[in-house]
C-alpha cells in the first residue's frame, strides 16, 4: 500500500470508486485495486453505465442473446447493470465482512424517471434488492422532496441506501432525518436495525462551477477583489458545514441517534461525489485534498484517483478553518448570490441529467439491438 493510502486510512476516510464496467470486472483491474487497497467502495449511476454500455463490445454477445429471447431495451439494461453490480458486490464482499458492513458496498440506482415519484421509488428499490441479492448492495435514491420519504420507507424495510444528488445543507439535514425516521420506524416494529447502513452523497464541484459562473458576470459591478477572493471557495466550505452537521447528528453529541446506537444502528456516513475538477484553474485533486476527514467517503473518478494515488496530499482537512467557510458563504450571500436557489437548480439539473443519460443509454441498446434481429 502506498504511503498516500497508509496516511489517508489513518486518517479514517474510504475511497469509493466513481465507475464501474465489464471490462474492470473481467480483466482483473477491479480485484486489484480492491487488493491493494485502493478502493473500498464502488459507486455507479446512469451516465457511468451509459458510457460504459454504451461505448463498449463487452456487452455485446449478451445484448444478442437477450434480444433473441424478445427483452425489451430496458429489461436488458437491468440485466446487465444487475450482472455487474452482482459481480462487483462479489469481489467486495470479503471486505464488507471485514469491515462489519462499514465499507465493501457497491451502488445501483433506481431508475432517474422516478426522481419525482415516491412509490414508484419505494417499489423499484426493493425490486433492485431483491434481484441483486446481495448484503453489500447499496440502492440509490436521489434527495429529491419525493425521494426523502422514498428514503425512510427503504431504509425501514431493511434495505442499505445511497442517498445521492445534495447539493445544500438545507437538504442534507432533510436526509438526515429521513434516514433515522426509517431506522426508528423499523426499531419500533421490532426489528433489527444493526445490519442498515447508508451514506449521503454531497455533491461538490458543481456547486463551484455554477457559483464561479455568476461570480465572473459580477465582477465587473462589484468590489473585484472580493470576488476574486471566492473563486472555488463556496463547494470546500458547503462540504465543511455539512461535515459539521454530520458530526452533530451522528457523533456524540447526537441524541436522537444515540438513542439508535444503543440498538447498534450504524452512522449514515458522509460521502462527497462529484469530486473530479471541473475548472483546470484548480490542482486536478482539489476535492480530494480538502475534503478528508474521519468516518467520511469519497468517491472519486479514474482520472482524479490516478491524480490523488501521484500527488495527492493527505492531511484532516474537512474541520479546519471553519470560520473562513462561514465567512466565505456569507460573503457569497453578501454579493447576492442566493445559495438555496442555486442548489435547487443544481438538483434539478442533476436529476435531468441523469435522466438524458438514462435515454441516450435505452436508445443506444435499441439500436443495437436492431442490428441483432
Amino acid at each position: 500500500m502506498t504511503e498516500i493510502l497508509q496516511k489517508f486510512n489513518q486518517i479514517g476516510q474510504s475511497i469509493w470508486y466513481d465507475n464501474i464496467e465489464r471490462k474492470l470486472l473481467n480483466d482483473g483491474t477491479l480485484s486489484g485495486m480492491i487488493n491493494r487497497g485502493e478502493i473500498r467502495g464502488i459507486t455507479s449511476n446512469p451516465s457511468i453505465f451509459n458510457q460504459a454500455i454504451s461505448q463498449s463490445d463487452e456487452y455485446d454477445h449478451e445484448i444478442e442473446t437477450l434480444t433473441r429471447e424478445g427483452l425489451s431495451k430496458e429489461d436488458i439494461y437491468e440485466h446487465l447493470a444487475i450482472s455487474d453490480i452482482q459481480a462487483a458486490a462479489d469481489l467486495f464482499r470479503s471486505l464488507y465482512e471485514q469491515t462489519n458492513g462499514e465499507d465493501g458496498y457497491v451502488s445501483l440506482e433506481v431508475s432517474p424517471y422516478l426522481a419525482h415519484d415516491t412509490e414508484k421509488t419505494v417499489s423499484e428499490a426493493k425490486k433492485l434488492w431483491s434481484l441483486v441479492n446481495r448484503p453489500n448492495l447499496m440502492v440509490k435514491i436521489p434527495a429529491t422532496k419525493a425521494g426523502l420519504p422514498a428514503i425512510t420507507e427503504t431504509i425501514a424495510a431493511g434495505i442499505n441506501v445511497n442517498v445521492t444528488l445534495i447539493f445544500s445543507l438545507d437538504r442534507y439535514r432533510e436526509v438526515r432525518e429521513a434516514y433515522l425516521a426509517g431506522l426508528e420506524k423499523r426499531a419500533d416494529a421490532g426489528k433489527s436495525i444493526s445490519n442498515i447502513a447508508s451514506v449521503a452523497s454531497f455533491f461538490i464541484s458543481r456547486i463551484d462551477s455554477k457559483v464561479d459562473k455568476m461570480l465572473d458576470s459580477l465582477a465587473v459591478t462589484e468590489d473585484k477583489t472580493k470576488i476574486e477572493s471566492l473563486f472555488g471557495k463556496a463547494a470546500v466550505a458547503s462540504g465543511k458545514l455539512a461535515y459539521q452537521d454530520y458530526e452533530d447528528t451522528f457523533g456524540e453529541k447526537g441524541i436522537r441517534f444515540g438513542k439508535l446506537r444503543d440498538q447498534q444502528a450504524k452512522r449514515q456516513r458522509i460521502l462527497w461525489a462529484s469530486t473530479s475538477t471541473k475548472n483546470p484553474a484548480y490542482p486536478d485533486t482539489k476535492y480530494v485534498d480538502e475534503m478528508i476527514g474521519p468516518y467520511s467517503i469519497n468517491t472519486i473518478p479514474p482520472k482524479t484517483l490516478v491524480a490523488f494515488l501521484d500527488h495527492g496530499v493527505v492531511d484532516r482537512t474537512i474541520d479546519q478553518d471553519l470560520e473562513s467557510a462561514r465567512k466565505a458563504l456569507d460573503d457569497l450571500s453578501s454579493l447576492g448570490i442566493d445559495l438555496g436557489q442555486v442548489t435547487q437548480e443544481l438538483e434539478s439539473e442533476g436529476v435531468e441529467s441523469f435522466a438524458e443519460a438514462f435515454t441516450s443509454l435505452l436508445n443506444s441498446l435499441h439500436k443495437r439491438m436492431v442490428d441483432f434481429q
